[in-house]
């Protein structure tokens, strides 16, 4: 990975670094938040037969996470085409 510039490169890592830290907030809010903090709240909701805080914790939360994984990979080969570092 070479970048055209020592600016290029700070700002290739600021983006990145602000992407990870974003995903990471959210991935906090749903298993933290969702899973433990509104736990209470959200029982009093059922999806498919189960309380929804418990769904939450046990199965929203790994989805969340799967879908964390593919926005990062989708947003990560946007950036590095924007600062042509890119593999292809």
């Amino acid at each position: 990975m070479s970048f055209e510039t020592k600016e290029h490169a700070k700002q290739y890592w600021r983006e990145n670094v602000k992407l990870m830290l974003t995903l990471l907030a959210i991935w906090f809010a749903v298993s933290y938040g969702a899973g433990i903090l509104l736990v209470d709240a959200l029982n009093e909701i059922r999806l498919f037969g189960f309380k929804l805080g418990f769904w939450f914790a046990q199965q929203g939360s790994i989805y969340t996470f799967i879908v964390l994984i593919f926005v990062y990979v989708r947003k990560m080969n946007a950036l590095d085409r924007k600062y042509n570092v890119h593999e292809d």
